[in-house]
């Protein structure tokens, strides 16, 4: 059922020195001059949000996409990618990959002066989702950079109050939205940085790829609890993988939503494994195949460092086959000196969904045929056919994989804002990821 939110003030455009001014008066006009006022304002963290949405200006610039930058991954998006791939031959996902996006950045280069023009309106940073302003009075500054000449930043400043049945008074949202070229978005950053409320928790929710060379980036990691990223977005997750085990290991606290959508996978894995007699087969395990949606291998490169670190395997090699799935094969030796040999493959799929990459299978298996852990787990919705192929698989325990209820970003965000902390699990897994990945 959808909250109702109701605007103590439209947006409106100030300037940066006079956003504090603003809201108080947002907040005093509401009071009435009673003692008492008659909304909460942001009262549990500051939020700082980056948008980046390159591709969506960058599809809207070109004109294959005419609805509003709202960083969405909406159907209509999703079409005016395939567009756009289809007008430049390259392969049709419906998905912006690192081809999609440097043939895009080439195109808009190409135009003329005078000819870059963006008629979509920016819905950037005019609301947050509801399950999180739903139980969170909080401020949430977003940043929205720019394309085009750069003549400054530009500020708005509004209140967002959910409405609640048996509510006696309002819980609110204060949006702060800056506007400006990344460039100039750069030189703010102290600003930015002072916004966030002291002694509050500081989150940042950063929709991009971690940029340790970027001023702003830097700033906010120094200057914040937590740094929220999503790597189903990642153009190149080996790449940021990297990057963000960096940042771990200098004390920055790093909350991947992608993780969390593991965990039903990871549950599964772990439950088949109660029993002691497979319990004890656990150390016989020296295969395993990942499959996982063409197009972002994080989900099944996070997989396999969650399983490696559980059972202290050591990567020692990776070799890229490539074909038709991407094959890339990584080895490990085991605490007995075992080799392990890991398959990841990338499968095409008819209907991708909304979230990049999702696994799609695992098969855990031993060249010992009397070992009792094949194990195949399949994700419900999509199946795993190849992995089920051939005459073992019916000695095998298969398992389906029920995705989470709702896998959007937001939902996840709503999650982790109640459980932040560091995540050992997490980064246990994520130093062997790029363990991995190191060998490439």
């Amino acid at each position: 059922m959808s909250t109702t939110l109701v605007a103590l003030q439209q947006p409106k455009d100030i300037s940066l020195g006079e956003i504090e001014a603003e809201l108080s008066k947002i907040w005093l006009g509401q009071s009435g001059g009673k003692a008492t006022a008659i909304a909460t304002r942001a009262a549990t963290f500051s939020m700082v949000i980056y948008e980046p949405e390159e591709f969506q200006q960058l599809l809207a610039g070109l004109g294959f996409y005419k609805g509003e930058i709202d960083g969405i991954n909406s159907t209509e998006a999703r079409d005016a990618i395939k567009e756009a791939q289809k007008a430049y031959q390259l392969p049709i996902t419906g998905r912006i990959d690192s081809e999609t996006l440097a043939k895009l950045r080439s195109e808009w280069a190409a135009k003329s002066p005078e000819t870059r023009q963006f008629p979509n309106m920016d819905a950037r940073g005019f609301s947050i989702s509801e399950v999180i302003a739903d139980q969170n009075p909080c401020r949430v500054i977003t940043l929205c950079p720019t394309f085009g000449e750069d003549t400054g930043v530009t500020a708005q400043v509004s209140a967002y109050c959910p409405v609640k049945k048996k509510q006696s008074s309002l819980t609110c949202c204060e949006y702060i939205t800056l506007r400006g070229t990344k460039e100039a978005l750069e030189r703010v950053s102290d600003v930015v940085t002072s916004l966030m409320i002291p002694d509050l928790p500081k989150f940042v929710w950063w929709k991009a790829t971690p940029n340790q060379e970027q001023e702003l980036f830097r700033n906010l990691c120094e200057n914040s609890n937590c740094i929220i990223l999503d790597s189903s977005y990642f153009s190149d997750a080996d790449s940021e993988f990297l990057k963000m085990q960096e940042l771990i290991e200098n004390q920055t606290y790093i909350a991947d939503l992608n993780w969390h959508r593991l965990s039903a996978w990871q549950e599964l894995a772990a439950a088949t494994f109660d029993p002691p007699q497979r319990r004890a087969s656990l150390g016989e395990i020296d295969k395993i195949t990942l499959d996982y949606e063409k197009g972002n291998a994080a989900q099944a490169l996070m997989f396999l460092g969650w399983f490696a670190s559980r059972l202290d395997w050591q990567p020692t090699a990776y070799t890229e086959t490539g074909g038709d799935y991407d094959i890339v094969h990584v080895k490990f030796t085991s605490p007995t000196d075992k080799e392990i040999l890991a398959e990841l493959a990338a499968i095409p799929t008819a209907d991708y969904g909304e979230i990049p990459g999702d696994l799609v299978g695992v098969r855990l298996g031993s060249s010992n045929p009397n070992a009792d852990c094949c194990t195949i787990l399949c994700s419900e919705d999509t199946g795993c056919m190849r992995l089920e192929a051939g005459g073992s698989a019916q000695s095998c325990r298969t398992e389906q994989v029920s995705a989470l209820s709702d896998q959007k970003a937001e939902y996840l965000m709503a999650q982790q804002l109640q459980r932040w902390g560091r995540e050992v699990l997490y980064e246990e897994s994520l130093a062997i990821t790029a363990d991995i990945l190191k060998l490439r």
